[in-house]
């Protein structure tokens, strides 16, 4: 593909797309000229264990989203939503390139089978209001069922795209769309408001996928992997990629990996074919891996032909990348494949990344400058030092400046700020909120830096996206400290959640390792055992409405029927002598029960509202994925 990318390039050396480069023009160019090659690649495990595969090639591709698209073209008008609400696999990825096809909007959702999720998409589907459904036979049944309530007036179309002929095609008719009109809707994770939309463009989908081409180096023999629910956007853009170029893409369900994450692993080995392999997963996909994805005795395998594992969608750690590390690098896992990066939906995904040629850096940091917004490094073994990890470097075409969120003035290396975002890849709004794009995505710098700026290049008018996330610029590479909304003050003194649920995991072998949650709760709100337990060191005041650090955590294998005081008492006391604040409670919980976004990040703020509810206390259980593992 290097070649390829070669010709989206300028004389200035940024990514340039032009007139027919649509995710439909690239869809119909490979269904012409590759179309004997394998395109995507499902490998089912809910009926063999070792898996049944499913293959589509481009040419097979081509004829089935042509045939949804013109049965799509039948019933909509250019620019009506058409929600995807499908179990992953194949009939997943022609939906939501059908959709594209009819000229329609493609909002790329889930199943309603999916536990724990009815009441988001409850929200998101009253969002967008889409006029057709997409789904297969197995969930057709289920999806009529969840629109029954509606009036029958107000019912989307519902169509099962895999009893459609592929006969239906001839009819297609190509779009009249372009670069600049939107391809597809993403969806925030929604974790304590209602998820927001995010409009993407055909040109903004297009340059982020060419920025993460660059940025790990694929190529035209390079295949994917990825277990990612195809409606997150780590794991849509994994599937878009293969219309841009390179190889095929195989695909399997969340449950597949979380049940056996050698499935993964295998996938990624190297093969006959000689490609290079990459994938994308959250931190805690790494450390599950490392746990309980290692080949059985005498089963060969070799992952020398790994290229990047992008390591994303929340904070890494360097327990989880060095566990993975210690545990595949006897089979050949190079020491760089572990790519820690940085992005979100609204960029539609991709921001930053480590280069192809470099291992993960890892540096060491004084906490209390850290919390006051400075970084001072020190040695590893300094006592108040805790680990960064770099994301990178900023993709390609796409300009990260750390501001000052009041000011709006640009801050000098080293010091933490808000990351702003600028570049064709950033989505253009939230669909139907008009107040919350101009918030988010129309912000204009007050003040650059006179020297070393990284907003240099933009236009001095230009619109940035503001991403609630801190961040910090040292020697060129972007650190990412922690969400805005997430930062815990006790006392005055800032604390990043993602630190003290790490050193509560580490004082406890009790705690299931990440899945811990450190959030800050007002003193009056807090339940009533809390001050009936004279470890609290708190007593009930009605007007006290000071934040209180509450830490819930998951208890580890092992551990469900153990006494929680002493747990407590442990974790209490690392918490104090480390980062000089009491935790006020310790609420233990069992497996499953911390909430999570749709791509496995610990919800804090939904745990903290489940927490003040009391829901948490008394044993409920979340059913999001991906909680708790069952073989």
């Amino acid at each position: 593909m290097n070649a390829k990318f070669d010709d989206f390039i300028d004389e200035k050396g940024h990514i340039r797309l032009d007139s027919g480069s649509t995710l439909v023009d690239y869809v119909q160019r490979h269904t012409r000229e590759n179309s004997d090659e394998l395109a995507y690649r499902y490998i089912d495990y809910s009926r063999d264990r070792d898996g049944e595969a499913q293959e589509l090639t481009w040419e097979q591709f081509g004829h089935r989203l042509r045939a949804v698209a013109a049965r799509l073209q039948q019933v909509t008008k250019p620019g009506d939503r058409v929600a995807v609400l499908a179990p992953q696999g194949l009939d997943y990825v022609i939906s939501f390139f059908a959709a594209i096809h009819a000229g329609t909007i493609s909002v790329p959702l889930f199943d309603p089978d999916e536990p724990g999720h009815t009441d988001r998409l409850h929200a998101v589907l009253g969002d967008c209001t889409p006029a057709a459904i997409l789904t297969a036979t197995s969930s057709a049944a289920g999806v009529r069922q969840f629109f029954r309530s509606l009036p029958a007036a107000q019912r989307p179309r519902i169509i099962a795209v895999d009893a459609i002929p592929d006969s239906v095609g001839e009819s297609w008719v190509r779009p009249e769309i372009d670069l600049d009109d939107i391809a597809y809707l993403q969806y925030t994770s929604g974790s304590t408001r209602v998820p927001a939309g995010v409009e993407i463009t055909h040109r903004a989908v297009g340059t982020n996928a060419l920025q993460m081409v660059d940025s790990i180096e694929l190529n035209e023999n390079s295949r994917g992997v990825t277990w990612l629910p195809l409606f997150h956007d780590m794991g849509l853009l994994t599937v878009i990629l293969p219309a841009l170029g390179g190889k095929y893409i195989t695909i399997m369900s969340p449950r597949a990996f979380v049940q056996r994450p050698y499935r993964w692993i295998k996938e990624l080995a190297a093969v006959s074919d000689g490609a290079g392999t990459f994938a994308a997963a959250p931190n805690f996909a790494f450390e599950h891996a490392a746990a309980r994805g290692l080949p059985k005795n005498g089963e060969s395998l070799d992952l020398s032909n790994v290229i990047g594992l992008i390591n994303g969608s929340e904070p890494v750690t360097t327990s989880s990348m060095r566990k993975f590390n210690e545990a595949f690098a006897p089979y050949g896992l190079p020491k760089t494949a572990i790519k820690p990066s940085y992005g979100m939906a609204e960029a539609t995904l991709f921001v930053s990344s480590t280069r192809h040629s470099d291992e993960a850096r890892v540096i060491y940091v004084d906490r209390d400058e850290l919390n006051a917004g400075r970084v001072v490094k020190v040695d590893q073994d300094a006592e108040n030092a805790i680990p960064q990890v770099s994301c990178g470097y900023v993709a390609r075409s796409q300009w990260a400046a750390i501001v000052d969120p009041e000011s709006r003035i640009e801050q000098p290396d080293d010091r933490v700020g808000e990351i702003w975002l600028h570049g064709e890849n950033i989505g253009i709004g939230y669909w139907g909120r008009t107040d919350e794009t101009a918030e988010t995505f129309h912000n204009k710098l007050t003040n650059r830096l006179a020297e070393g700026s990284h907003a240099e290049g933009t236009p001095e008018d230009a619109n940035w996206m503001r991403t609630g996330d801190y961040g910090v610029y040292i020697d060129g590479e972007l650190f990412i400290t922690g969400r805005v909304k997430d930062l815990v003050i006790v006392d005055g003194r800032n604390h990043y959640p993602q630190d003290l649920e790490y050193s509560a995991q580490e004082a406890s072998t009790a705690l299931r390792p990440g899945f811990v949650a450190a959030f800050a709760v007002p003193a009056n709100q807090l339940p009533a055992v809390v001050f009936e337990n004279t470890h609290s060191g708190l007593n009930y005041d009605a007007g006290d409405s000071s934040e209180q650090l509450v830490i819930v955590a998951e208890r580890a294998p092992g551990a469900g029927k153990a006494d929680p005081q002493p747990i407590a008492d442990t974790v209490r006391a690392a918490l104090s002598s480390r980062h000089g604040v009491t935790a006020r409670d310790i609420l233990l919980v069992p497996a499953g029960s911390i909430p999570r976004t749709s791509s496995g990040k610990i919800a804090r703020r939904a745990c903290k509202a489940s927490y003040i509810e009391g829901t948490l206390r008394g044993g409920y259980t979340q059913t999001a994925f991906p909680d708790s593992v069952s073989e």
